[in-house]
């Protein structure tokens, strides 16, 4: 069952080029084209990927190409299947998991598991597209010392040239000479091109390349989803039912066929889309006919919270990390405890859902933007009841995903709509289906305890925490095709230590407990950026600055005292003290601290805010991280920044209440997003590392919500402990 097995190659060669396996493809003027089978959303991808290759290859950067992967088992996540095993491989031993495992990397491939998440693209595929590239060095340099009558191994490789000596040619014309070499077994790599610093990196530094995909989103070019035109397309809007187990009881379809424009209108039990010459027609025609919908267990704000609080007071927890004798040492009522709770959450990403798709001749044709494309492809596939073969997918880039594009719904809903309407068709959620749709970071409610002793320092820390299993409900979603409802349904009461993750204190404490309550409320909920430690951070990091400030310690003090264990976070803190001008986190100082680990990541991050007329103004974030071995400085940048203002966005905004199964909020406006004019000052500085690369997208996330709230207690006394945070009368 284990045995080895050999894929096609997915890449198909355009004209005067040459495909020399999944990675690479030459053409005769010169341009490498890489292939890349992670989604762009911002993160950089489409550069990092390519970066590897050239640096390997020894190629022009101004030739160098990117395009989107096919869908293949050549290009399986295994590091990502591994790390999701309890969705994707349930009740499979764990040394049969590991990333290197034949079990989990069979399994990724036999799911064409080419998921896009956590940040695990250089883990996956470093490697893969560092030796695919030695590869073709080694065949150019062979195709050039044919030529010069030289041993291949006295070759080298220089900005798009193969040199020996005073001899150069470019790869170009070598290309179709080259695929007539094998390559050598084992391709031998050029030394690792040593992690990047800013602090040592020279400006205009070689190694730092630029993005590709900048110059294209600058000038509007740039190609997604809702820019696809094809010949005789249409455009449709569409209405969902409230969240609930929702149906289409009734609409005005005379007043629907009163808009000029409209061609047809489309059903489902759940939804109707209408189906225009423009989306402003299609659009304008749902809102004629008042679409009518029934629907019960609907959700809503009071019965999330009564739902929370019966998961807090009586319901059954799981131990999921256990150290010391919490069971002696953290039992019954501890001399503090203290409640946290967390709001559903939104994603807010700038392109709201879109699809374009043409369905003839019994096979489906889509263009999506998606971080799952194979889970896309076979949701359409097994909605229109076809074979998933039947389905050509072309993975489009995205404009802000957060995780919200692991849920493919829109996908399903524009291959309904084509072959009802027999054209093809762009399907467009407006921001108030977005919200309505939504799969939100799931409601959690923390009660953490500790004992301390006289002068404060903590023997013991429990954390009780009730959430829904949302993780594993996504994953029915994700991996099964369950409905919503069905999802929640199918996971009531389990444990889902991934709705947890970083709840585990980076702290030496001796005894400590933590325990999931499931909670099970009437609103589908799913993954974000920052994941559980958006929030199981700010459980943490508020706590232990509690404790700080009763004990009557400096709040970076008292935390450096418990990091004997890692060296690495301790160094962060140092560093972002240095960093921000920290003076202590006194009162009136309006200066907070917070640190987090992520996997091999590692960030400690200062906020200085206060509270005015208008609310919560931070006014700077200083951020420093330990993210291992360092690709690509600029892109590690943005994704800190970004990271840092997505958080922020979630500290203050991004969330809504919910009546009668309708999110209260409809607008971005209305969600208390940081605009360009409330963005603080951000500065980031990164700790030199020789490690293995590590995620920075989500670290910056985790951080700076109990930074803010720090900052926030610092400048005012006052202890706020709901996100948002904002959400508390005070």
């Amino acid at each position: 069952m284990l045995r080895p097995r050999r894929y096609a190659l997915p890449l198909t060669p355009g004209k005067d080029e040459v495909a020399f396996d999944a990675w690479i493809k030459l053409a005769a003027d010169g341009v490498v084209t890489v292939a890349v089978p992670q989604v762009e959303m911002g993160q950089g991808v489409t550069t990092l990927i390519p970066q590897v290759a050239a640096q390997e290859l020894g190629a022009d950067w101004r030739q160098v190409a990117v395009e989107p992967a096919p869908i293949s088992p050549l290009y399986a996540n295994v590091p990502l299947a591994a790390q999701w095993a309890e969705l994707t491989m349930p009740a499979t031993p764990d040394w049969l998991i590991g990333e290197d495992g034949a079990w989990v990397r069979r399994w990724a491939q036999d799911h064409a598991f080419t998921i896009t998440a956590d940040g695990t693209a250089l883990a996956a595929y470093e490697a893969q597209v560092r030796n695919a590239a030695a590869s073709l060095r080694a065949l150019l340099c062979m195709a050039a010392a044919s030529r010069w009558g030289v041993a291949w191994q006295e070759c080298g490789t220089a900005k798009g040239f193969v040199v020996h000596e005073a001899k150069r040619l470019p790869f170009g014309p070598l290309a179709s000479l080259a695929a007539r070499f094998d390559p050598p077994g084992t391709p031998p790599l050029r030394a690792e091109p040593p992690g990047e610093n800013p602090d040592d990196l020279p400006a205009g530094s070689p190694l730092n390349f630029p993005r590709l995909d900048l110059p294209a989103k600058v000038d509007g070019s740039f190609v997604f989803a809702g820019d696809v035109r094809l010949p005789g397309m249409v455009y449709a809007s569409i209405r969902h039912g409230p969240i609930g187990a929702s149906t289409l009881a009734g609409y005005d379809k005379d007043a629907a066929n009163s808009v000029r424009g409209l061609v047809t209108l489309v059903r489902n039990p759940g939804w109707i889309a209408a189906v225009a010459t423009n989306w402003w027609a299609a659009d304008t025609a749902l809102t004629r006919m008042d679409a009518r919908f029934a629907a019960t267990n609907r959700a809503d704000s009071s019965a999330i919270d009564a739902a929370m609080d019966k998961a807090m007071q009586s319901g059954t927890a799981t131990r999921i990390h256990s150290l010391g004798d919490p069971d002696s040492y953290l039992s019954g009522r501890l001399p503090l405890q203290l409640r946290y709770e967390v709001a559903p959450a939104l994603h807010a990403t700038v392109e709201t859902a879109s699809a374009t798709a043409h369905f003839h001749d019994g096979r489906l044709e889509l263009w999506v933007g998606t971080q799952a494309p194979q889970a896309a492809r076979e949701a359409a596939a097994r909605a229109l009841g076809i074979d998933p073969l039947a389905v050509t997918l072309y993975p489009m880039p995205l404009g802000g995903s957060f995780d919200r594009r692991l849920e493919n719904d829109h996908a399903v809903e524009a291959a309904l709509i084509a072959r009802a309407c027999g054209r093809p068709v762009q399907l467009m959620w407006s921001r108030k289906q977005e919200h309505m749709a939504a799969r939100p970071r799931p409601p959690v409610v923390a009660v953490l305890g500790a004992n301390v002793d006289p002068a404060g320092r903590i023997g013991g820390l429990r954390a009780r925490i009730a959430a829904p299993p949302a993780a594993r409900e996504f994953g029915r979603r994700l991996l099964h095709g369950d409905a919503p409802f069905a999802a929640i349904a199918a996971v009531a009461g389990e444990t889902d230590a991934m709705v947890l993750a970083g709840a585990v204190p980076p702290y030496a404490i001796e005894h400590v407990a933590i325990d999931h309550v499931p909670a099970q409320v009437p609103l589908p909920s799913g993954r974000m950026r920052g994941n559980a430690d958006g929030y199981t951070a700010f459980f943490t990091e508020s706590f232990v600055d509690e404790l700080a400030h009763r004990a009557g310690r400096e709040p970076l003090g008292y935390r450096m005292a418990m990091l004997g264990n890692d060296p690495r976070l301790a160094e962060c803190l140092q560093r972002v003290a240095a960093l921000s001008g920290w003076g202590g986190g006194g009162d009136n100082s309006g200066q907070g601290i917070a640190c987090h680990v992520i996997g091999a990541g590692r960030i400690a991050v200062v906020a200085s805010a206060r509270r005015d007329a208008d609310g919560v103004r931070v006014d700077k974030l200083s951020a420093v991280a330990d993210i291992g071995r360092i690709v690509n400085v600029d892109i590690a940048r943005q994704q800190i920044e970004g990271g840092l203002v997505f958080g922020l966005g979630l500290a203050l905004g991004c969330s809504t209440a919910y009546e009668d199964g309708l999110p209260v909020t409809g607008r971005l406006a209305s969600m208390s997003l940081p605009v360009l004019a409330d963005c603080p000052t951000i500065e980031v500085a990164f700790v030199k590392s020789a490690a293995e690369p590590a995620d920075p997208g989500e670290l910056g996330v985790a951080a700076v919500a109990p930074a803010v709230a720090n900052a926030l207690f610092s400048a005012t006394g006052l202890r706020l402990r709901q996100l948002p945070l904002l959400s508390e009368d005070v």
